[in-house]
């Protein structure tokens, strides 16, 4: 159960109902993902444009229905971040008549989104080889743990999972304590964009060539595809980079510091910010220091230096040294938990958080931050409840009348 609704952080959320955006109008997207992955590349996709049918299990539906709590209007807030602008169409895709409409859908769609490893992709038909037999312009995406070859191919997945096999884990955290998921599912995340842009280039080479597109998403490859910037130094040096909490970057001065009342951050990312940083500080002769002068010869010296920029951040609030490190120029920010970022009025302002009205109530929006000609994401369309669609859909694309429907809700298929 939510908290009650006048003590909900949404309340104090900018209402705001955007126009749609168009560039993917025209393009069906059938998703057929659960969790998080799959869905986060639906909504990507229907974020742009596209209609997205997501087809789910009858009674259940997507497996993140269940998470929670916490609920909002009784629906898991885990769910309705990965599913807005879909419609919803309940399907029992194992029973023979449930896999008939599916392949009349098929046959009309644009893109395919499955999650399914390769032995159940072929076992319910759905793999890439038996659908483009109803549909040779398909776009079949599949996005899984360790993508559809390989010897671990058919080896379940999370995101949990794939952070483990990429070295994120090892790498996040203190170095005297154990490996530490990230505070996100970025897995999930990263492999759901993976999928959408692949998505896109897709259709561009279908709207130049005519033909489909297999695609496969590995978790696993997209979240190590992530560790590139500490991957490629140690192929190319063997210098094995270890946990370090955040405090090993290749720049010399790029870290968390304490302010007299809080953390905050602190990039000097080169020989000019360098220099600009102890000119706003008051201490000019330090950024031309000789021995400073080249961010090698900086981290050749960074302990040393983390403890005097340290010892002067601790001497005022954090709020003077983010004033005063904005006028001149110096990459410097807070540490913001969830709440303050709820809050940020620069993310209100710009219609990144908002709020919008759905079927029970309103509910809070996390923007696609992602403008074209001046406008991002419609908010038309909130999470769908389960099966709210199914009807529509078969009248609109498969003109089922009445009584089929009617037979199939009593035979359980829909």
């Amino acid at each position: 159960m939510s908290t009650p609704e006048t003590q909900l952080p949404l309340t104090g959320l900018p209402l705001r109902s955007a126009p749609a955006l168009d560039l993917l109008a025209g393009v069906k997207v059938l998703d057929l993902t659960t969790s998080v992955a799959g869905p986060y590349a639906g909504q990507l996709l229907a974020d742009m444009g596209a209609t997205v049918v997501k087809v789910e299990r009858p009674k259940t539906g997507d497996d993140a229905r269940a998470w929670g709590p916490p609920f909002l209007h009784g629906e898991s807030l885990w769910f309705m971040s990965v599913n807005r602008g879909k419609q919803s169409l309940t399907l029992d895709i194992a029973a023979p008549q449930g896999q008939d409409i599916l392949k009349k859908l098929v046959a009309q769609c644009d893109v395919v989104l499955l999650n399914l490893v390769a032995r159940s992709q072929r076992k319910l038909g759905l793999d890439a080889a038996s659908l483009r037999q109803l549909n040779s312009r398909l776009i079949h995406v599949s996005l899984s743990g360790f993508g559809l070859r390989g010897s671990r191919a058919d080896l379940p997945c999370y995101d949990l999972i794939a952070e483990g096999y990429s070295s994120v884990m090892d790498l996040t955290g203190e170095p005297d304590n154990g490996p530490q998921k990230v505070g996100t599912p970025a897995a999930d995340l990263l492999a759901g964009s993976d999928a959408a842009m692949a998505v896109l280039a897709a259709l561009l080479r279908r709207e130049r060539e005519g033909k489909g597109c297999d695609i496969d998403i590995s978790m696993v490859e997209s979240m190590s595809r992530f560790m590139t910037p500490k991957l490629m130094p140690y192929l190319g040096s063997g210098e094995l980079a270890r946990r370090a909490g955040g405090r090993d970057s290749v720049i010399a001065i790029y870290q968390v510091f304490e302010a007299a009342d809080g953390p905050m951050t602190l990039g000097l990312g080169n020989d000019a910010i360098w220099k600009r940083f102890w000119e706003a500080v008051g201490q000019p002769e330090v950024g031309a220091d000789p021995a400073f002068a080249s961010n090698a010869e900086r981290r050749a010296r960074r302990d040393d230096i983390v403890k005097i920029i340290g010892e002067l951040l601790r001497t005022r609030p954090r709020a003077h040294w983010l004033e005063l490190l904005g006028r001149a120029r110096v990459p410097a920010g807070p540490i913001q938990q969830l709440d303050e970022v709820a809050r940020d009025p620069a993310l209100h302002e710009s219609g990144f958080i908002y709020r919008t009205q759905g079927h029970d109530g309103d509910i809070p929006q996390v923007g696609l931050g992602i403008r074209f000609d001046g406008l991002t994401e419609g908010t038309g369309a909130p999470p769908p409840k389960l099966g709210s669609h199914t009807e529509h859909i078969l009248r609109t694309w498969l003109e089922c009348d009445a009584a089929q429907i009617d037979q199939l809700r009593t035979q359980q298929i829909i």
